[in-house]
């Protein structure tokens, strides 16, 4: 299993891209490759190992006493509503909750749509500009949250924190090793539309959509842009795909 990132001069990226399972085998570990930069690393067991220590096991998601309400500018686009699990991942939940009480992620947009893959991505201020160069590297005003990984599976609907990749070229940025990188999650986010087994215990499940998950999928569909050396895989939607508001509302 492959798992890519992108990553520009040390900043937020956007931190999740294409997965192919192998053909065979499926009942076997499968090990990521994380792209970033010019470079590319294979995990090893070492790393994995840390990893898997610091993963939060057996704790079954509470739902929080709001939910997060995402209208799009488009009402072909609908809406989506994010239950959230402060239980799983406090501190995310609460920057994600703080961050919509200030209108920060109003008139952003989804700026990343990988329908293959299974995901869409959003919440980067960048992405308020006319610049579709900068999608994906922006950061809130405040430090990044350190990791909060789990055993929550990444099925379909589970909110995920972005973060960054590593980066060893000092030509890109400050180098950031991927130990430290899992601890740079900040504003962004995606949502899965399909099991994704890449992810679970590299990013921080924080929330589900548990409703309008299909208005996900339409944007998932949404025209692409072509393919850019920054972006391969061709992800970034041709018309912007701006979220009106997100809003906290009592959960039902």
């Amino acid at each position: 299993m492959i798992l890519q990132v992108e990553s520009s001069g040390g900043e937020l990226i956007v931190n999740t891209r294409r997965v192919k399972t192998a053909s065979v085998m499926m009942s076997l570990s499968l090990m990521l490759v994380i792209l970033a930069g010019c470079g590319s690393q294979t995990a090893t067991k070492n790393s994995s190992a840390n990893a898997n220590a610091n993963i939060k096991t057996g704790v079954k998601p509470v739902a929080d006493s709001e939910v997060a309400v995402i209208e799009m500018e488009n009402p072909a686009y609908g809406k989506m509503v994010i239950e959230l699990y402060p239980n799983i991942a406090p501190k995310m939940v609460e920057r994600f909750k703080q961050l919509i009480k200030e209108g920060f992620y109003n008139g952003t947009t989804f700026h990343r749509i990988d329908p293959e893959l299974g995901i869409i991505q959003g919440g980067d201020p960048f992405s308020k500009d006319d610049n579709p160069d900068n999608d994906g590297l922006g950061d809130s005003p405040y430090p990044n949250v350190p990791r909060e990984f789990s055993d929550v599976p990444y099925e379909r609907g589970i909110v995920g924190a972005a973060r960054k990749g590593e980066n060893l070229d000092p030509n890109r940025g400050p180098i950031l090793t991927d130990e430290q990188a899992r601890d740079t999650s900040n504003c962004q986010f995606f949502i899965t539309l399909k099991r994704v087994q890449g992810f679970d215990g590299n990013y921080t499940a924080f929330g589900r959509v548990i409703e309008g998950l299909n208005n996900a999928d339409i944007i998932a569909g949404a025209p692409v842009d072509p393919p850019t050396p920054r972006r391969p895989d061709a992800s970034h939607p041709s018309d912007k795909i701006v979220i009106k508001s997100i809003t906290l509302q009592p959960h039902k």
